[in-house]
């Protein structure tokens, strides 16, 4: 008889860091890049460094500024967008006010742009949001919206370099929200090294996020994303 394949739960829901490396160890071509609070699976820090290193040789610096965020950390910026702590944006980048939306509507503009916790892949450390640290200018706050990535955004010209590399190098890394399917809002900036984040999705489910969310029982409208989770994981969760 087969063994049945063992599932970290833990590393799929954040509550765990023990699958992470610091990026404190790089060891790339740019000694000012390391990030002493970016933390990724350890199987991830070496593919990493290689894409990091190409980049380098066209120019780019490319820097992480979100790796791994743990359940308790997601559901923060949960809590803070529903209560009003940070805005919520629309497609186009602008706040909305959520006082004008219903329950269920609020919910569901926060997980377009904020995944809902439990079920984020920055949990399992294979995913992390990039930039361009080679173009900034003093001052300059990362936003994280699309304008950034395209047209004349600053990050731009290395985010034309990342299309032609991930389409040279897909079973690597690959953006999963490249494309808008109606659930989560596009992304280019959010990497995903597929050979170990493709296990973790296809381990996620329904009943395992829905015992943390529970277990926890500390997020904002708790009741309205239970009431709702099939919904939840179909549209914003599996890809």
């Amino acid at each position: 008889m087969m063994a049945k394949m063992s599932i970290d739960t833990d590393i799929l829901t954040g509550t765990t860091d023990r699958h992470l490396v610091s990026l404190d160890s790089e060891k790339s071509k740019d000694a000012q890049s390391t990030r002493l609070s970016m933390l990724i699976h350890k199987d991830v820090l070496e593919p990493f460094i290689t894409l990091k290193n190409a980049a380098i040789e066209e120019g780019f610096n490319l820097s992480i500024c979100s790796a791994y965020r743990s359940f308790d950390r997601q559901r923060v910026i949960w809590n803070d967008k529903l209560s009003g702590l940070r805005p919520v944006l629309d497609q186009f980048s602008n706040p909305i006010d959520l006082n004008q939306l219903t329950d269920w509507q609020k919910v569901k503009a926060v997980l377009r742009w904020s995944a809902l916790p439990g079920a984020s892949r920055h949990h399992w450390g294979t995913d992390f949001d990039v930039y361009d640290a080679a173009a900034m200018i003093d001052g300059y706050k990362i936003r994280l919206v699309p304008e950034e990535c395209q047209d004349t955004g600053v990050f731009a010209p290395m985010h034309k370099w990342l299309n032609s590399t991930l389409s040279i190098t897909s079973n690597s890394f690959y953006r999963p929200y490249a494309i808008d399917h109606g659930g989560v809002a596009p992304e280019l900036w959010h990497l995903s090294y597929r050979p170990l984040a493709d296990t973790y999705a296809q381990q996620l489910s329904v009943p395992i996020i829905t015992q943390q969310l529970v277990k926890d029982g500390q997020l904002m409208y708790l009741d309205v994303v239970l009431e709702h989770i099939d919904e939840i994981v179909e549209r914003f969760v599996q890809l």
